[in-house]
């Protein structure tokens, strides 16, 4: 079984076809990097995956099930352009908050361990809206694990990131990877993104140029998916 199956996705902006007849694929415990020009379909497919938003035509399966699905919800996490963090509390509050909605055995104790993956420890205590922009995007990552997710999503997850948080997602995501986690992600940073990948989906014009395995290629030239189905 498929970890994210896309099956004849698409979907309107009134008349116009954002996303055309999308058909992928993600087996378990592998990384699928979305790439393609601005436009071309990205956001709108990962929000469709992640259930933010209905195709208009289709079907998205996590697992075997629709993502809208509450036990789905809870086996996915995402990261998005939006911190979505509570400014009013602290770091450890909102981990916590969110731990509970996600039916966590331990909330605190998993709060506390993902802050503490992420560097966060020390201000724990602190109030979000104090935080520096690396900080709370850090925060943010540490939201999207705090469940252990089977399925990640991000999108643009390396954009504005500061050094520091850059290292700590790539590390995360390696170890989610080697423990069989399977990540999806749309990006324009593709030396990052290449590193992580096992498999690529290129967009165009929301329809699918190209979707296989990562080659050396790719990681040698980030450009060359581009150049080589059309887009260079």
């Amino acid at each position: 079984m498929s970890a994210v199956g896309v099956d004849g996705v698409w979907k309107f902006y009134g008349d116009y076809p954002a996303l055309r007849d999308i058909r992928l694929e993600a087996a378990p415990g592998t990384c699928l990097a979305l790439i393609g020009r601005n436009g071309a379909g990205k956001t709108t497919l990962l929000r469709i995956i992640a259930g933010f938003s209905r195709p208009a035509r289709g079907h998205i399966r996590i697992f075997g099930h629709p993502p809208r699905e509450t036990e789905t919800r809870r086996q996915t996490g995402f990261i998005g352009h939006g911190i979505s963090v509570y400014d009013e509390l602290s770091a450890l509050e909102n981990l916590t908050l969110y731990g509970r909605l996600y039916g966590l055995d331990d909330p605190t104790g998993a709060a506390h361990h993902w802050l503490e993956r992420t560097g966060l420890a020390r201000v724990a205590h602190g109030l979000v809206r104090e935080f520096s922009r690396g900080m709370r995007q850090r925060l943010a990552v540490a939201r999207a694990f705090l469940h252990n997710p089977k399925v990640l999503l991000l999108d643009e997850p390396f954009t504005a990131l500061d050094d520091k948080a850059i290292a700590v997602l790539q590390g995360l995501l390696r170890d989610a990877l080697a423990e069989g986690r399977t990540v999806v992600m749309s990006t324009h940073q593709l030396r990052e993104a290449l590193e992580l990948a096992s498999h690529v989906a290129l967009l165009t014009r929301g329809q699918v140029a190209f979707h296989g395995a990562r080659t050396p290629e790719m990681v040698d030239d980030p450009g060359y998916v581009y150049a080589r189905y059309g887009e260079g």
